[in-house]
């Protein structure tokens, strides 16, 4: 067993002058779409192509929210690909609850009427752009992982020039699909299970940072009467709230999976430790786990029946909570 003690990520940050060259994997939905509008915007980020896959809602909504996002952020003519419509093994099971009947919150945006998918499937153009980088690619999941297991089951080759894979998923402690499993990893753990063997950098941006980066009321409002549409629109999304939540109402907003493109920019405001990490993929209450392995030493299970490989893991343990607000309202507005 290997345990670490928590550090922030060694990789250097983003910049204009050596963009990262970035892949998103997306099930758009409200904190995808914010997402892609910081990727889109941030100079350091060279967003190469978007795949859409089952999770918030149907993959068919995926992608028309998806090319509506990338119009109102102003993004150049980037290839789109529509991907797998279910997970590996079980059906989809959509977060409408949450994202509405569109995954946008219902705020009634118009679809785009210029932006067409490209004519291959979301593997097909991952492997394309992958492999055709001059430098290699991070690849940024916040979405279920079943384009990605299909892309590292089809083409492992591809594997050559991933420079990290840096995916929003999983848990250390409290789920909310389950008490114990995050969506993403619920939706399709199998999927999950094969990413973590992927024989290349991961980190796990899970729930244990994902729900502390939180936009100020204040901020949320100049956003959303802004003129520019890219940065209004972050700020009605940012401003729609859980119909299941409950307490304060008013508007906060949780940057959610945009937090995980922001670690890619600017690594240095996440804290991680690099752990053994394994998916519960058993039926019952712990499916979808990620199991994290904290011990300092190792128990009475590998005492008595020996030691298991366990893929190793940048778990994100903490965050500069204020950094990546800073750097996401100032990338956002920048226009």
């Amino acid at each position: 067993m290997t345990t670490a003690e928590p550090t922030t990520h060694a990789h250097p940050d983003a910049s204009s002058a050596h963009p990262v060259p970035v892949i998103i994997d997306c099930d758009t939905g409200i904190d995808d779409a914010l997402a892609l509008l910081f990727a889109v915007r941030h100079p350091g980020l060279d967003l190469r192509a978007v795949t859409c896959v089952a999770g918030n809602t149907d993959v068919d909504q995926v992608l028309r929210n998806t090319l509506t996002v990338l119009d109102q952020a102003g993004a150049p003519d980037l290839p789109v690909a529509r991907g797998a419509e279910r997970p590996l093994i079980e059906p989809a099971r959509p977060a409408a609850h949450v994202h509405g009947r569109d995954g946008m919150g219902d705020i009634g945006l118009s679809a785009s009427t210029t932006r067409m998918p490209v004519d291959v499937d979301a593997v097909t153009l991952l492997r394309r752009e992958i492999l055709g980088s001059p430098r290699p690619v991070t690849l940024i999941p916040t979405a279920p992982l079943t384009n990605i297991a299909l892309l590292l089951r089809t083409y492992p080759e591809v594997t050559r020039n991933i420079e990290r894979i840096v995916f929003m998923g999983g848990a250390v402690e409290i789920g909310n699909a389950t008490p114990v499993a995050e969506f993403n990893v619920w939706h399709d753990p199998e999927a999950a299970a094969i990413l973590l063997t992927a024989g290349v950098p991961i980190t796990m941006y899970g729930l244990d940072v994902f729900t502390r980066v939180v936009v100020p009321s204040a901020d949320v409002q100049r956003l959303c009467a802004s003129t520019e549409p890219g940065a209004r629109l972050a700020g009605r999304l940012l401003a729609h709230r859980d119909p299941a939540a409950t307490g304060d109402p008013t508007p906060t907003g949780s940057l959610g999976d945009a937090g995980t493109v922001c670690a890619v920019a600017d690594p240095a405001g996440l804290t991680t430790s690099l752990l053994p990490v394994e998916v519960s993929l058993a039926p019952g209450p712990t499916r979808g786990q990620t199991v994290v392995d904290r011990r300092p030493r190792p128990g009475e299970s590998e005492i008595h029946h020996g030691t298991r490989e366990k893929p190793l893991v940048d778990v994100a343990l903490d965050i500069d909570v204020e950094r990546y607000v800073r750097l996401y309202l100032g990338t956002v507005e920048k226009r």
